[in-house]
């Protein structure tokens, strides 16, 4: 997947009709935010002021800003992520549009935008990004990532890919990529395979009432890590689990209680590349969680394996079809 991101974005105007336009959905991140007295960062730039800067550089096309929230992504929820997907939608329902851009912050942009792209059945791109140093820096790269982002989102060639991330130079398809770095400037990277196959279009629902928990295994972690997530309302598990998908004996008695009662679960890695295979036999064994009913969540790791099975509860839908 290649894309000239030193090129000027440059699509055809007709004056006699509406002219293109991207539309920027701002939702927060260190991309709007600045120092406060005490020297910690808080969201305080508007949409408006993050498009101001690059604006002039977009002469042949509109760019709409719309201001959704400004938040820590650390502080997202189901709620927030419903009202970026529903947004990306409204945006979409206007033919002059090219493409959405989404500004948001890193610790959560791969979990919000793995919930736009499923329910993403457009074939125009919706695409995220946002920074990892504050507006106030004196070399932030906020506004080369926007400027990149936007020509992307205007680009004909980024269209039926699905949504994408670009972040420091990079373009990514959504699914399977993740934060890998906590501070560099190229702060995703990718699980999945260079062109991945999307799961097919999820009409649009709610998740705000899903709840779905993420357990970490390790090695004699306790079956009360699982019993106190569903006693405490968990609708779904997803489990981080060891090597290529395998747990201690104690949790995998605890998840093969959970699956005999229903509960959905899925098994994820805490290794950071390669995909959750069900080779290994024995009480925590990936092949046996998985002859029990648990799904293996192949590239994705716990962050987007949460929200498709928040997905699948949601619809009804089996989680086997969202990995």
């Amino acid at each position: 997947m290649t894309f000239d991101l030193h090129s000027s974005a440059s699509p055809s105007s007709d004056d006699s009709a509406a002219r293109p336009k991207v539309v920027v959905l701002t939702t927060g991140g260190t991309i709007s935010c600045t120092h406060d007295s005490q020297n910690m960062l808080i969201p305080t730039v508007s949409g408006d002021e993050l498009v101001a800067a690059i604006r002039p550089r977009f002469e042949q096309m509109d760019i709409e800003v719309r201001e959704l929230n400004r938040l820590d992504s650390s502080s997202m929820t189901f709620a927030d992520i419903d009202e970026i997907v529903t947004a990306c939608h409204d945006a979409l329902d206007d033919p002059s549009v090219l493409g959405v851009v989404v500004t948001h912050g890193t610790d959560s942009m791969e979990e919000s935008a793995i919930a736009v792209d499923t329910f993403h059945g457009d074939s125009r791109p919706v695409v995220f990004t946002g920074s990892q140093k504050p507006f106030d820096h004196p070399e932030a790269d906020g506004p080369g990532n926007l400027f990149e982002a936007i020509m992307i989102a205007a680009d004909s060639s980024a269209r039926d890919i699905g949504v994408l991330i670009v972040f420091g130079h990079a373009v990514l398809p959504v699914r399977g990529a993740t934060k890998w770095h906590t501070t560099d400037e190229l702060a995703f990277a990718t699980n999945a395979p260079e062109e991945p196959t999307r799961a097919d279009f999820v009409a649009p629902v709610p998740l705000a009432d899903v709840r779905v928990d993420i357990i970490h295994a390790y090695p004699g972690a306790p079956s009360t890590l699982v019993d106190a997530a569903l006693a405490a309302g968990a609708q779904g598990l997803v489990v981080e689990a060891m090597g290529s998908g395998n747990v201690g004996t104690a949790m995998a008695v605890a998840l093969g209680k959970a699956l005999d009662q229903g509960i959905p679960v899925v098994i994820t890695t805490r290794v950071p590349r390669g995909d959750v295979s069900g080779t290994y036999g024995g009480a925590g064994g990936g092949a046996t969680l998985q002859s029990k009913g648990a799904v293996g969540s192949s590239y994705f790791r716990a962050p987007q394996a949460r929200v498709l099975l928040a997905i699948a509860i949601a619809t009804g839908i089996s989680p086997f079809t969202l990995f």
